[in-house]
């Protein structure tokens, strides 16, 4: 399990409360503004274009939200580092640095399906401290940061006790190279969707590690992420009182990309499934350039 939690990061950055109580308002007021933006923006985008990967996409409205999100973290917090999914990193990665993500679930959001957020977490030495996450179209803002624990909006929430997978409700994703990788999640949300009550694919991870930290879903598990698309999520539910693991159980990293989000009581059940399940053969997918897992 993770060796440095959200209070040992925060300690470790030598955060007072009053500071951090002034940085979770700060992502929660550049989470809001930016969702605000989207909202103006959906329904009548201007622009969608790809980043040159099938299927991921980039909007007049990541950039317009990225802009407004930027601007609240300039004005409010300059000296540190930034690193947004659009324009990139500035400054260094090992001291105290937000990672912005302004528009998650950015293909929902040009279909008009309304599932996405504006995610905003704060890292130190690349582990997560706290975040917050808007999502607009629900009118719900979920953050958090060690010692005030995790909310929706103003009310408290907590990950959920269940223990068996048999009565879990799990929610995972597909990164933008599975059209290419044998290791694409296919297989295991297969197994998981027969031995469960459901598995949800929303589409955005924010709003997933979200939704897990207030107890709508009882388990997460992705791979194929960016630290945009993880930081919030994962300090919020640590913060609610989930356990938080990379695909073996081990230390999470927001560079491997891959992440179990769960209350505690399920979390090894997920693990487990995870550890037994192979992914799909060259000849089950029926792409015969597709590149076996790892390579």
């Amino acid at each position: 399990m993770p060796s440095m939690n959200c209070a040992d990061a925060a300690q470790a950055a030598q955060l007072t409360a009053e500071q951090l109580n002034h940085l979770v308002q700060v992502a929660r007021t550049a989470a809001e503004r930016g969702g605000a933006e989207l909202m103006r923006h959906y329904g009548q985008l201007s622009s969608i274009e790809s980043k040159g990967r099938q299927g991921d996409l980039v909007t007049n409205a990541d950039l317009a939200a990225e802009r407004i999100v930027l601007e609240v973290l300039a004005e409010q917090t300059p000296t540190i580092a930034v690193l947004a999914e659009e324009s990139g990193a500035e400054g260094s990665q090992d001291g105290l640095r937000w990672c912005v993500d302004p528009l998650d679930g950015t293909t929902n959001f040009a279909h008009g399906y309304p599932f996405f957020a504006t995610s905003i977490g704060l890292t130190y030495q690349q582990q997560p401290i706290l975040g917050a996450i808007a999502v607009p179209f629900l009118r719900e803002t979920y953050w958090g940061a060690p010692g005030l624990g995790a909310h929706c909006n103003d009310q408290p929430i907590r990950v959920t006790n269940c223990s068996r997978l048999d009565d879990a409700l799990l929610v995972t994703g597909f990164a933008y190279d599975r059209h290419y990788r044998l290791d694409n999640n296919y297989a295991e949300f297969c197994w998981f969707t027969h031995r469960t009550r459901g598995v949800r694919r929303g589409g955005a991870a924010a709003v997933d590690l979200a939704f897990v930290a207030a107890g709508r879903q009882d388990g997460y598990w992705e791979r194929g992420l960016a630290p945009w698309d993880l930081a919030a999520g994962v300090a919020l539910v640590e913060l609610a009182g989930g356990t938080i693991s990379d695909y073996n159980g081990h230390t999470f990293s927001l560079q491997e990309g891959r992440v179990v989000a769960s209350g505690p009581k399920l979390h090894n059940a997920i693990v487990e499934v995870l550890g037994q399940v192979k992914p799909l053969s060259g000849m089950d997918f029926g792409a015969p350039e597709v590149t076996a897992m790892g390579s």
